[in-house]
């Protein structure tokens, strides 16, 4: 075989893959072409190769370009490949164009990525900054709370529900607060306003002091959202925490007391038993001394000292005295002393 044959054979065999590749990329290569976002076949080789899909890709470069949005085949297929939903990002991207949203591809493609298991889309983040969306605080379904409580100055507790609405801030959507922070901090600002109020009824008269200084703080600051409005849905009366609990501690303080009565009482019956015991220690003495008195009565008369007629003058003494005193009323007589 002569070599012009052999380069036929070599230009038909490339001729007929060539038309075999043309052909399994036909429908999308037309596709593309018709719409004016054309696909050259070494990239649609390149994807295949890739295991990339093709009609995903390509469908969504159309509908970006239809749209006037310049993307490349290959930032799709880099976003495709990092496991990024290029679905969500070019509709993310048609919306923003459509609402004059400063967005690029690279910044909706981080908000998809970040956004990857957590329920939402870098759409959905898009069309709440365009639609902004309500959110209720607190919120029930999270917390199970109906509503935020606080206390005024006077001591009145007051229940509060308000609604957030808010947008996407898609500059800091990626490392931003979410919604929950949005919410904590909502519910403090309405917990500190309600409680800087000097009565509960300056909160019911007007409910939107609470609104304009929730606004005034700054509460979206380095989260994902940008508060549009804060608007109270209900106030209601709630207990009065201030005299329940001058009650508790009105208690608190009677006990206290009463422990300290008590401690009292205890020391004054252990003084009144001191004494008693002091009283029958003394009376023990005096007996012990009146023992000694017959005693030296009866050493006076074996000394000399007392007669007979001295110690029966001291009788009627002390007779005369026991008289008198019992004429005088006073019942008890002195203990006279006994004979030797």
């Amino acid at each position: 075989m002569n070599i012009p044959a052999i380069l036929s054979i070599i230009i038909v065999i490339a001729i007929l893959v060539f038309l075999a590749i043309f052909i399994s990329f036909a429908s999308v290569y037309i596709r593309a072409l018709v719409a004016g976002a054309p696909v050259g076949l070494i990239e649609l080789i390149s994807m295949r190769l890739q295991r990339v899909s093709i009609s995903l890709i390509v469908d969504n470069r159309i509908n970006a370009v239809k749209a006037g949005i310049p993307l490349s085949i290959d930032q799709l297929i880099a976003h495709y490949q990092a496991g990024g939903n290029v679905t969500q990002v070019v509709r993310a991207l048609i919306a923003s164009e459509k609402a004059s949203l400063a967005l690029d591809f690279n910044r909706a493609a981080a908000i998809d990525l970040a956004t990857q298991q957590s329920g939402k889309s870098v759409f959905e983040a898009v069309m709440t900054s365009v639609n902004p969306r309500v959110i209720n605080c607190p919120n029930q379904s999270a917390e199970g709370r109906l509503t935020i409580d606080a206390v005024a100055k006077d001591g009145i507790q007051l229940k509060v529900k308000a609604r957030v609405t808010v947008r996407t801030h898609l500059e800091r959507f990626v490392g931003g607060a979410t919604e929950e922070t949005i919410i904590a901090r909502v519910g403090e600002g309405i917990v500190t306003t309600i409680g800087s109020a000097g009565s509960y009824k300056e909160v019911l008269e007007n409910p939107d002091m609470i609104s304009k200084r929730c606004l005034e703080k700054g509460l979206d600051s380095g989260s994902a959202f940008e508060i549009l409005s804060i608007d109270v849905a209900d106030v209601d009366v709630g207990e009065n925490i201030g005299a329940k609990l001058q009650a508790e501690q009105a208690e608190a303080d009677k006990r206290v007391a009463q422990a300290r009565a008590e401690m009292r009482r205890s020391a004054a019956v252990a003084l009144e038993q001191e004494m008693k015991a002091r009283t029958q220690e003394m009376r023990s003495k005096v007996l012990e001394a009146e023992a000694e008195v017959p005693r030296a009565l009866a050493e006076a008369f074996r000394s000399g000292r007392l007669g007979v007629m001295d110690y029966y003058r001291m009788q009627n003494i002390q007779s005369d005295t026991a008289m008198r005193s019992s004429i005088a009323g006073e019942g008890n007589q002195p203990d006279q002393p006994k004979q030797g």
